[in-house]
Formats: C-alpha cells, structure tokens, sequence
C-alpha cells in the first residue's frame, strides 16, 4: 500500500478541512476528534507521510520518532493528563481497524 495524499489527515494538515487544534509543532498536529468516544479524545499525527505505525517504526528516522515521542509528551502535560490517567491506542491495518492511512494516535481519557 502506498500512501494516500488525499486522506482526511493529509487534507487537515494542507488546512483543506478545518479542525479543532490543540497542539502543533513541526513535526506532529494534534486536533479533537469529532466524533469522541471519551472526555477527551485527541488525535495526534505526524506531519510526514507514514501510513500506520509499523510504517512509522520502520521508515522515520531516529530524531523524528524522538521529537514525535516528545510531543506527545508535551500534549499530555498540556492537558493535564500525566496524574489523572489516559489511554494512548492507534489501530494498524484494516483488520486492526484502522480507517485513516495515516499514522495516528488516539490520546483518550475521561478527565
């Protein structure tokens, strides 16, 4: 599978679809999800091309999985969620139901 530069994610990151942004830096976006199934329910994407997170794994190099990492990070304290608690789940793959072809992560908690 190729990566799809007409996804939904790859149109928020162009500013072609608006979103609800919480965070960004140059290397991730994080907005709310429309459609949450927690108190607070963020998705959080990088900026370069990985379809799912094996892709991300295997292709981005070491300083970006770093900053990636560490923005992460940053969103959660941000949040206040470090204390309080949090879920942090991606799915990969149709099967592991994914429906986006770009690497995301859901950052969910009922705080």
């Amino acid at each position: 599978m190729s990566y799809d530069n007409e996804n939904i994610f790859a149109k928020i990151l162009r500013s072609e679809i608006p979103c609800d942004k919480i965070y960004e830096d140059e290397y991730i976006l994080s907005f709310k999800d429309i459609n949450p199934q927690a108190k607070t329910h963020v998705l959080i994407i990088p900026k370069d091309k990985y379809i799912d997170i094996a892709d991300f794994l295997q292709n981005a190099n070491a300083q970006y999985k770093t900053n990636f990492w560490a923005s992460v990070n940053t969103i959660i304290d941000s949040l206040s969620l470090r204390d309080k608690g949090f879920q942090i789940k991606t799915h990969k793959g149709k099967d592991g139901g994914q429906e986006v072809f770009h690497f995301h992560l859901h950052l969910l908690s009922n705080s």
